[in-house]
């Protein structure tokens, strides 16, 4: 199995890395098998790596080892990129947040009229449910733009926009055409060009099938019933970028969340804006929701974070930007919460909790 690379030190917390390491391989033992799908993870202690690394298969036909340069296809972690997007637009002034979705696209029905860019990124806008309006004939899977034409099919919205939340994956994938129709580039240029680029990531990619490749990719499995695991990767909503499109590493997303405390993207007070609770409430019961991030108190420590899931795939990223340290799983598999044991992960190397 792909070696660990734990950062050694002496004692911390009462506990060696040594020991921490092994209790955290510990939460990882279903994975570490050449018949199994695969995990990637990533520790940030105070702006350094103290446990990194990756167990399983990328790919199991190919028996292709997971490692901490895989590419996972990161499904909602997917959305701070699109809000990022946004905000770095609303920062050279080409919209603003109180923008309307009929001053982006004026053919789009009245009641959009209704609805702004602030909205769509904190999941208020009221905007149906694309997967509740795709046809049962479809066998193709989705583009962004067909998201768009299936919600101008609708008379009006679900809820009065900005009266509550409701996660929407479609707010999402509208925001990606309005990154295409402001920039004047396609969603997947822009992230590439000013995001991707910039930050040395250099294997993270929106992908665009037949467009686009991904480098050292994972494939998606589910359980198969008898022990063992199936190909399940691709679906109908697969293909629309904005809410779930963007395959990366933990090694390329080392170089987001450390970008994320500097000025290179947006200026510092805008990105408080993301990391700020817009929405005192969501779907995760007491946390906020910013623009593309939960906002939420854990252990006392203030967390932005965001989880991930799509068939064969969770991911999550839990960052607690007050002490510049970060978790990051990736997993290709249905039917684990990559969500909870990066919170494992935290409670193991950041605060020490049994």
């Amino acid at each position: 199995m792909f070696a660990l690379l734990p950062f050694i030190c002496a004692t911390i917390f009462g506990q060696t890395a040594s020991d921490k390491s092994s209790a955290a391989d510990a939460l990882f033992r279903d994975f570490d098998r050449a018949d199994a799908p695969g995990a990637s993870f990533l520790v940030v202690r105070r702006g350094r790596v103290v446990y990194e690394g990756a167990f399983g298969m990328a790919n199991l036909e190919e028996k292709t080892p997971a490692t901490t340069a895989t590419n996972f296809r990161l499904a909602s972690v997917t959305k701070q990129f699109t809000a990022m997007s946004v905000l770095m637009l609303v920062e050279r002034k080409r919209l603003t947040l109180d923008t309307k979705l009929t001053e982006v696209f004026p053919d789009f029905p009245a009641y959009g009229s209704k609805i702004t860019i602030r909205h769509l990124l904190t999941h208020t806008s009221g905007l149906a449910d694309y997967e509740d309006l795709i046809p049962e004939s479809a066998t193709v899977p989705l583009r962004d733009k067909q998201v768009l034409e299936l919600l101008k099919t609708q008379t009006d919205t679900t809820f009065a926009p900005g009266s509550r939340f409701s996660y929407s994956n479609s707010g999402y994938a509208v925001l990606a055409l309005v990154v295409e129709k402001v920039s004047g580039v396609s969603f997947a240029t822009f992230l590439r060009e000013n995001i991707f680029k910039p930050l040395g990531m250099a294997n993270t990619v929106a992908f665009e099938n037949g467009v686009s490749t991904v480098n050292n990719r994972a494939y998606g499995y589910t359980p198969d019933g008898h022990g063992g695991f199936r190909r399940h990767d691709q679906s109908l909503t697969s293909s629309v970028l904005g809410d779930g499109g963007v395959y990366s590493s933990v090694e390329d997303l080392r170089k987001w969340d450390a970008a994320l405390y500097t000025e290179k993207l947006v200026r510092p007070a805008t990105l408080a804006q993301a990391f700020t609770a817009q929405v005192p409430n969501s779907d995760q019961g007491a946390a906020a929701y910013g623009f593309g991030w939960y906002v939420e108190t854990y252990r006392g420590r203030r967390a932005v974070w965001h989880y991930g899931s799509t068939v064969g795939f969770r991911t999550a990223i839990v960052r607690f930007p007050d002490e510049r340290s970060a978790v990051v799983v990736l997993l290709n598999r249905d039917g684990t919460d990559a969500h909870a044991l990066a919170l494992k992960l935290a409670d193991l190397f950041l605060f020490d909790a049994k």
